[in-house]
C-alpha cells in the first residue's frame, strides 16, 4: 500500500510540477519576448506620461497594447499584478517530487555503488546541500563580481560546469543530471525570492511614499532575471534526462549533459538576439553542431560479429542459457518478477523470472543492461561489465534458450 500511495503522490505532483513550469515558463519567455519588442512611442500624450515603449499585438480575436514605463506610472494602480507564484509553485512541487521519488528511495534513485558507495543518509544529506550550496555560491558570484556582466556569466558557467563534474560522481547518472537540473531550478526561484521581488516591493514602497526610487534594484533584478532566461532550456533538458538513459549512462555523462546544457544556451541565445531583430544562425547552428557530437559520441559500439568454428554462425550462440538466466536472477529479478523484493510490483510490468519471459524481452534486456547500461538502476545489484557483455554475446547470438 506504501507504494500506491507513493505512485499516487509521484503522479499527482508531476501534473502540478508540469502545470506550474509551464506557466512559469510562459511568463519568463513571454516578458523576454516583449521587452525586447517594444518601440518608443511617438505619441505625445505616452512620452508624457512615461512611457518609454509600447507594442500592439492581435491575439484571439483581441488588440492588445501593453506599455513599459521608464520608472513607473505617476500614479500606482490597485490592481497591480505581480509574477512569483508561478516561480514558487513550481519550485515546490519539483522539490515535493524529488523528495517522494528520489529522497524517499535513496539506495535505489540517488545511489550507484560503483560511481560512489555511501550509505541512503547520506546520500540524501548530499543531495541537499548540493542544491543549497547551488545557490550559495552562484548569489555570492552575482554578489561580488556583478558590476561585469560578462565576468559573472563566465564564472557562473564553470561553476555550473563544475557542479555537474562533481553531481556525476557522486550521485547515480540519472540522479546526477536531475539534480543538477534541481540545483539550476533553485537558482532561479532564489532569484525571484530573493532578489527580484523584494528589488520590486522596494520601488512599489518608495514610489507610494513620494521618495526617488534607487535604480540598483531595478539593475539587480533584470541581471537575475537574464540569467534566469539562459538557465531556462538546460533545466528542461535536465528534467526530461530520467527518460534517456542513453544520456546519463554513458561513461562521460558528466560531459553530455555540460555540451547539452551548453547547446540549450545557445539555441536560447538565438532566440533572444531574434526579438531584438538581429537574426544570427550562427547561434542554434553552434548548438546542433554540439548536440550532434554528443549523439556521435554516446552511438552504441557496432555489434561485433565473430564466427565460430561450425561455419559463420555467431560465436554468442556458444553462451549458456544456464549463465544467462543465472545473471538475471541474481541482478534483475529483485525488481522484475511476480512477486518483487526491491519494489511492490514488477517495475513496468516487466517480469523475468522464467525462461520464456526471459525470451520475450530479450531484446529490451540487451538495450537496457547492455548498450544504454541503464539497468539495474542506479546498479543496485551490483552487475558486473564482464556480466552485461555476456549478455550482449547472448543476444547478438541469437537469444537463445537452450545450451
Amino acid at each position: 500500500m506504501e507504494g500506491y500511495i507513493l505512485d499516487w503522490a509521484n503522479l499527482l505532483l508531476r501534473w502540478v510540477h508540469v502545470i506550474t513550469a509551464i506557466a512559469w515558463i510562459g511568463s519568463s519567455f513571454y516578458f523576454v519576448w516583449l521587452d525586447n519588442s517594444l518601440t518608443r512611442p511617438q505619441a505625445p500624450d505616452l512620452q508624457e506620461k512615461g512611457v518609454d515603449g509600447e507594442l500592439w499585438a492581435v491575439h484571439g480575436g483581441g488588440f492588445y497594447n501593453p506599455q513599459k514605463y521608464l520608472t513607473a506610472p505617476k500614479s500606482l494602480p490597485e490592481n497591480l499584478h505581480w509574477f512569483y507564484w508561478e516561480s514558487y509553485s513550481t519550485w515546490m512541487t519539483g522539490f515535493g517530487l524529488l523528495v517522494v521519488l528520489y529522497l524517499f528511495n535513496a539506495s535505489t534513485y540517488l545511489i550507484d555503488r560503483s560511481v560512489f558507495d555511501m550509505s541512503p543518509g547520506a546520500a540524501v544529506g548530499f543531495a541537499i546541500s548540493y542544491l543549497i550550496i547551488g545557490w550559495v555560491v552562484y548569489d555570492a558570484i552575482c554578489r561580488v563580481f556583478g558590476k561585469s556582466d560578462r565576468t559573472v556569466g563566465i564564472m557562473v558557467a564553470i561553476y555550473v560546469a563544475v557542479a555537474a563534474y562533481l553531481a556525476c560522481h557522486i550521485f547515480s547518472g540519472r540522479a546526477a543530471f536531475l539534480l543538477t537540473g534541481a540545483m539550476i531550478a533553485t537558482i532561479m526561484s532564489g532569484n525571484v525570492l530573493v532578489w527580484i521581488i523584494p528589488g520590486q516591493r522596494k520601488v512599489v514602497a518608495a514610489l507610494k511614499a513620494g521618495q526617488p526610487v534607487d535604480p540598483i534594484h531595478g539593475k539587480r533584478g533584470k541581471q537575475r532575471s537574464v540569467h534566469n532566461t539562459y538557465f531556462t532550456l538546460p533545466v528542461l533538458f535536465a528534467m526530461l534526462s530520467n527518460h534517456y538513459s542513453m544520456t546519463y549512462a554513458h561513461k562521460y555523462n558528466w560531459a553530455v549533459l555540460i555540451l547539452i546544457m551548453l547547446a540549450g544556451v545557445l539555441i536560447r541565445q538565438f532566440f533572444i538576439l531574434k526579438h531584438k531583430g538581429k537574426i544570427n544562425v550562427a547561434w542554434p547552428a553552434a548548438g546542433v553542431a554540439l548536440l550532434g557530437v554528443v549523439a556521435v559520441m554516446i552511438a552504441p559500439q557496432p555489434r561485433q560479429q565473430v564466427a565460430s568454428n561450425n561455419g559463420g554462425a555467431d560465436a554468442a550462440n556458444a553462451v549458456s542459457f544456464v549463465k544467462v538466466q543465472e545473471i538475471i536472477n541474481t541482478r534483475c529479478v529483485q525488481c522484475h518478477a511476480e512477486a518483487p523484493k526491491m519494489m511492490p510490483t514488477a517495475a513496468k510490468g516487466i517480469k523475468l523470472d522464467t525462461v520464456d519471459e526471459i525470451k520475450a524481452h530479450a531484446q529490451l534486456i540487451y538495450q537496457q543492461a547492455v548498450q544504454q547500461k541503464a539497468m539495474p538502476l542506479g546498479n543496485v545489484t551490483q552487475i558486473t561489465d564482464d556480466e552485461r557483455a555476456l549478455l550482449g554475446q547472448w543476444f547478438e547470438g541469437g537469444a537463445k534458450t537452450a545450451n
